[in-house]
């Protein structure tokens, strides 16, 4: 298990959402990147991002559909020999709200009785719609 597995403080919540990244190179240049995340929390997300960052680098990420930004903290990279690394970060504190979605609450399991009774009330057409609301 990566250190990031090992730091989940939340929910996950697998959710492609565009933001921008932007911190400083090691060279002291800074560097502004548009990506997406794979997965978000209420503590941080999983994203893609070209730009080589180091663990425990300082960044800016932009949710770009709300234009809110906040600080964060590189906790783990994942690098593939032809894929788009895997970064995650880390909020500088708890930001629920950043992501704009209900997270489910820290008990939840998707095999208990709550998970059971909201899938079948779901749509059949939406699987999500039992933990989007």
């Amino acid at each position: 298990m990566n250190a990031f597995a090992q730091q989940r403080r939340s929910q996950r919540i697998l959710l492609s959402i565009p933001v921008i990244v932007s911190g400083q190179r090691a060279n002291g240049s800074p560097f502004v990147e548009r990506a997406h995340t794979l997965v978000v929390s209420a503590h941080g997300a999983l994203i893609q991002l070209r730009e080589r960052v180091l663990v425990n680098q300082i960044l800016k990420i932009k949710n770009i559909a709300t234009n809110e930004e906040v600080a964060c903290t590189v906790v783990d990279t994942t690098h593939a020999a032809k894929e788009v690394p895997e970064i995650g970060i880390g909020f500088s504190k708890s930001s629920p709200n950043f992501w704009r979605v209900a997270f489910p609450p820290e008990d939840w399991n998707p095999r208990g009785p709550e998970a059971r009774r909201a899938s079948s009330h779901a749509d059949p057409q939406s699987p999500k719609s039992a933990l989007v609301k």
